[in-house]
């Protein structure tokens, strides 16, 4: 079926191709197949290698990438390459070297960097410049690589190993998958523009070779190394020092993440106190482990609050999946463990006042419950939380709180405040239901709250991840957590507040510190049959060491990462401030900072280069089908489809079970779906300005049909309250009303009408938006 899919969308698109109007009206934003250039004055391989050089000590990860560029051509080259890094990586340094020369780059705000490298470039100088696309995903531009020359761009990055299960796990991400995008081109913001990017075919090797080096020094005893992902040689010096080394033939391996795995004789992991003093501040990094062995009398009472969504957007489909998650977990609960339901839509209401023991008649009563919901009205999270939080609690018991929702709400980031101050008082999982959670909130929810997510798409998934979550959570040896610094001046901590520790989970706090090292930090909680436990680390029993300056890196890392989450659902300048701040700081790449490196000679005279994006190999298992259908699709929208032209996309084919239901997919391509969006009602206040905002809307509205290339339903609506400042500009955009079940939709339009600049004046504007189709 795939490759008759495929088949029919190049008989297609040929024929489409013939009489183009206009080659780049509708062409989206998104990859394509590399085609080798015929002129053989242009390399269109630049990068010639790629490697990394990995130093493990104890918990700390520090990692040296290394790229080399060579012009093999006869006319000068600007090249561009995206690949990925850890999204835990805190990247703080790179350099540049041409021959004998090397040149340190500077960290710069984003623009100002971008605007340097352009500015070097057209004079003929040769610069490097790293940014940050995504979080983990970097784009190297290199420029003015002249004919015969060997350019080599280095990358400094750090990040923390914390065990799971008592494994540890070093992942160095190797390739960039191709990315879907329906954006159109034309309007896309530089930001975006790394999407479109050449992809070689199904089982082409990478052009360039690829290699990596780890040296591991565990401070204990190694029992055991392995590399799942590769073929590897390893070599012990002793042992608690090992050396591994990439086994030749997989030079070529650079299309898969590389992954090393390794546990430490007994089954212990590292723990104790990280300490490093600089020149303006200190900080420290904590980690203790929870008993290695855990017994029935080690587990504490244990309380769940299921806060349930019964709201409009749940009716249907996902209420009965809903349902089905809920009677599986309910009704396999102990007789020992306490429960309650709370029940959520425009207001909340709960299944008793206190939770209830879980025996069969109080089970039987909550099932009955869930059971009678049908699904109606708004969704009011917050405050459903909140009173979850409030529910009275027994000292000394391990209490969870699971959120079952399709997430379709606009308070992320009062949410996330909500979990994150209330971190020792209950254990956060969110489970999504639907086809189109809002995975932000669902995935950001547990992020903060340090637990886990699960999402069920489908009945009958319902079973495994119930499972998976009973296995989590199956093991609390320490509930109701307290750390406190006695004699230790600490400040800046994060997190702020812990959860419960979990069987096989460390405890892992960082800061920043004042004064001497010295004092103590106690843990103290409760244990099985609420016994009372403490334990007290003396600080001066661990060294000031210069060698931890990572510390500073990661510290300031997981607050631009935090940061970054909530900023990411709904953007704030000061948010913005702040992460470009830390990373100048801390000399650090973030979204808003870049690092760029300038050669002071000038070596291309006229300035002028061909500019060359790297191809990436497919990463192993994924097929042509990732690039080729929505390419032949993009082909076919702006008429220019050709055999060796198909690319960009990432639909996933296999869902579709015919060429018109594929072309249907992708939002009406030939008239199969057409979406129109046009203005239901518009009320402005001040009244003052509603003719000049009404017209304002009418002229934009065009700008946001992109926003509907997966709405399939008949008709939809959505009333946006939109706020502006003085100047016009668009300071905040929330759903008040939407019978829209995609979130991807609803954040697009949010997004879009963000970046608009309404006539002048401070307003409040509501508008309702009609979608036929």
């Amino acid at each position: 079926m795939k490759t008759l899919l495929l088949l029919q969308l190049i008989f297609f698109g040929c024929l489409i191709g013939q009489s183009p109007e206009n080659p780049d009206t509708d062409k989206t934003l998104s990859p394509y197949f590399f085609i080798n250039s015929d002129d053989p004055a242009v390399d269109k391989l630049p990068l010639k290698s790629t490697s990394a050089e990995v130093n493990i000590v104890g918990v700390i990860a520090d990692v040296r990438v290394t790229q080399v560029y060579k012009n093999e051509g006869k006319k000068p080259l600007e090249a561009i390459y995206i690949f990925p890094a850890s999204t835990r990586a805190a990247v703080y340094s790179m350099k540049m070297t041409i021959g004998e020369r090397t040149i340190v780059a500077k960290i710069e705000k984003k623009e100002e960097a971008r605007q340097q490298y352009e500015e070097a470039k057209a004079e003929g100088k040769s610069a490097s410049l790293l940014e940050q696309q995504r979080p983990n995903v970097f784009q190297m531009n290199v420029a003015n690589i002249m004919p015969g020359d060997i350019i080599k761009v280095e990358m400094f990055y750090t990040e923390t190993l914390i065990p799971d299960d008592k494994v540890y796990e070093f992942v160095y991400p190797t390739v960039v998958g191709p990315r879907y995008s329906n954006q159109p081109a034309e309007n896309a913001p530089a930001s975006e523009k790394w999407v479109e990017n050449p992809y070689l075919h199904e089982g082409e090797e990478a052009p360039y070779s690829f290699d990596i080096a780890v040296n591991i020094a565990a401070g204990m005893p190694i029992q055991s190394i392995t590399c799942p992902s590769h073929k590897v040689n390893i070599q012990y010096e002793n042992k608690t020092l090992a050396m591994i080394k990439l086994d030749p033939a997989e030079r070529k391996g650079g299309n898969r993440d590389y992954i090393l795995k390794y546990r430490l004789a007994g089954d212990k992991i590292q723990d104790g106190l990280l300490l490093y003093k600089g020149e303006k501040e200190n900080f420290f990094l904590l980690m203790m482990q929870p008993p290695e062995r855990v017994t029935l009398d080690q587990i504490p009472p244990r309380e769940y609050i299921f806060i349930v969504d019964v709201s409009g957007s749940m009716n249907g489909y996902p209420l009965e999946i809903s349902k089905e998650l809920l009677r599986n977990l309910i009704g396999n609960l102990r007789d020992i463990d306490q429960f309650n339901v709370l029940l959520f839509a425009s207001a909340s209401s709960v299944l008793a006042e206190q939770s209830l023991p879980a025996n069969e008649k109080n089970i039987n009563k909550a099932i009955r419950l869930i059971d009678e919901q049908q699904g109606g009205g708004g969704t009011e999270l917050l405050p459903a939380l909140q009173r979850a939080l409030k529910l009275p609690r027994s000292e000394g018991v391990s209490r969870s709180v699971i959120i079952v929702t399709d997430g379709y709400v606009s308070v992320e980031t009062e949410a996330f405040d909500l979990i994150k101050n209330n971190l020792n008082r209950a254990n956060m999982f969110a489970f999504g239901i639907g086809t189109g959670v809002n995975r932000y909130i669902i995935e950001g929810m547990a992020r903060v709250g340090m637990g886990e997510s699960f999402v069920i798409e489908q009945r009958g998934g319902a079973e495994a991840k119930a499972e998976k979550f009973r296995q989590y959570i199956a093991s609390p040896v320490l509930t109701q957590i307290k750390v406190a610094f006695n004699g230790f001046e600490t400040y800046d901590v994060e997190p702020s507040s812990l959860p419960d520790i979990l069987a096989d989970r460390p405890v892992v706090i960082s800061g920043k510190w004042r004064g001497t090292a010295s004092g103590g930090i106690s843990l103290t909680g409760y244990t099985g049959h609420q016994k009372k436990y403490k334990k007290t680390l003396n600080v001066s029993d661990y060294d000031v060491n210069d060698s931890n300056s990572a510390l500073k890196y990661l510290w300031a890392r997981h607050r631009i990462a935090l940061l970054g989450d909530y900023n990411h659902l709904r953007e704030s300048d000061e948010r913005i401030d702040e992460i470009t701040q830390l990373g100048l700081t801390y000399n650090l790449l973030t979204n808003y900072t870049s690092f760029v490196a300038i050669d002071s000679e000038i070596r291309n005279k006229d300035g002028k280069s061909t500019t060359v994006k790297q191809p990436l190999p497919l990463p192993q298992g994924v097929s042509d089908l990732a690039v080729g259908s929505t390419g032949m699709l993009k082909r076919v929208r702006s008429g220019v489809g050709t055999k060796t032209s198909l690319g960009t996309g990432g639909l996933q084919p296999a869902a579709a079970e015919s060429f018109d239901e594929l072309m249907s997919l992708q939002g009406g391509v030939m008239g199969k779906v057409i979406q129109k969006i046009s203005i239901d009602t518009v009320s402005v206040d001040p009244n003052s300005l509603q003719a000049g905002v009404k017209q304002f809307v009418a002229d934009h509205i065009s700008e946001l049909e992109r926003c509907l290339g997966s709405l399939l339903t008949r008709t939809s609506s959505v009333t946006l309250v939109i706020e502006t400042d003085k100047t016009g500009k668009t300071v905040s955009v929330n759903i008040s009303k939407t019978n829209i079940t995609d979130p991807k939709i609803t954040q697009c339009l949010i997004r879009t009408i963000k970046k608009w600049r309404f006539p002048k004046g401070n307003a409040k504007i509501t508008c309702t938006f009609r979608i036929n189709t």
